[in-house]
């Protein structure tokens, strides 16, 4: 008998908290879903606590659904918010929750040195029997700051990123995918940007040309310095290599002197923060089984990144 008599107790406090707060008892009476139980609440007392009309859960119990949904799946969120709370909020409940929440794209507050670009796959519902559907989205990530995801909104990404205070040089880095640079050419100007092409990705692609261990050693010291042209010149007539070859002349303005900026500490030299912001979106949107509407995709994202931004208050 004890919980649920300290529990009256504690909703006859809240109750009269909530009128010596307001001033008032006026308005229609309903009752507000919360942490501490059900309370008792009239319209007028909502409205000065700025409670919205139509929510029937505490802005603190919303926001705690916010927060464990972000990391689990609804049904799952349905379960925990009942351990830590008490209060049952449904899976379907904690889905509206998040579909009509306004998420903020974040604003930094100092200046933005870094930013890498990259990409993610999120999967889509399809009719039962038919093959899964998956589609790219970017995520941006600027450097010791935020994580922000598009899904197929990549002027929106472009925008919001242009709109934060960007430093010169901004030094943008990304793998070798067109998306990804397509993506960075549209962010500030060409002469404030430091492109850079990854220096993991690049050193991977080194390796997959296979053959002479020699050789590929000697292409990695060559590129670890920026040499592009004794590369070329060393790997020329190489029918293996010859992929390799037209990556390297296409990002050969993208191809630094990677041992002086390490030594240095000029800037970063690998893309590594961006792919692991994409691994903290996908934990949540990648969980077992989960796929999503088309049109919820956007609010997902927002959702994910709010939460790894600590925007959830």
């Amino acid at each position: 008998m004890r919980v649920p008599l300290r529990r009256e107790t504690t909703r006859g406090r809240t109750a009269f908290f909530i009128k010596e707060v307001t001033k008032t008892i006026a308005g229609k009476l309903r009752t507000l879903k919360s942490c501490l139980g059900n309370l008792p609440i009239t319209s007028k007392q909502a409205e000065i606590l700025e409670v919205k009309p139509s929510t029937q859960i505490s802005p603190y119990l919303e926001k705690c659904c916010l927060v464990i949904s972000a990391n689990v799946s609804y049904k799952n969120a349905e379960k925990d918010v009942k351990t830590l709370t008490g209060m049952y909020v449904p899976a379907k409940t904690q889905q509206r929750l998040v579909h009509r929440h306004k998420f903020e794209l974040p604003t930094v507050k100092g200046s933005v040195e870094e930013l890498s670009v990259d990409g993610g796959k999120i999967r889509l519902i399809t009719p039962k029997g038919e093959k899964c559907l998956w589609r790219d989205y970017k995520g941006i990530r600027l450097h010791e700051q935020v994580t922000q995801a598009f899904f197929q909104e990549n002027e929106k990404l472009v925008n919001w990123t242009n709109s934060q205070p960007l430093n010169n040089p901004l030094t943008c880095l990304g793998d070798g995918h067109d998306g990804v640079w397509n993506v960075i050419s549209k962010i500030s100007t060409s002469n404030q940007r430091r492109e850079i092409l990854d220096w993991y990705h690049l050193k991977e692609n080194i390796y997959r040309i296979g053959g002479s261990n020699k050789r590929l050693k000697k292409v990695e010291s060559l590129l670890w310095k920026g040499k592009v042209s004794k590369t070329l010149e060393l790997l020329a007539g190489l029918e293996k290599a010859e992929n390799f070859c037209k990556y390297l002349i296409k990002h050969k303005s993208r191809i630094v002197n990677y041992k002086e900026y390490s030594d240095l500490h000029i800037c970063s030299i690998g893309s590594g923060a961006v792919e692991s912001a994409v691994k903290q979106i996908d934990r949540r949107t990648k969980i077992s089984g989960a796929q999503w509407k088309i049109e919820n995709v956007p609010q997902v994202l927002a959702h994910r990144c709010a939460y790894l931004n600590d925007q959830i208050v």
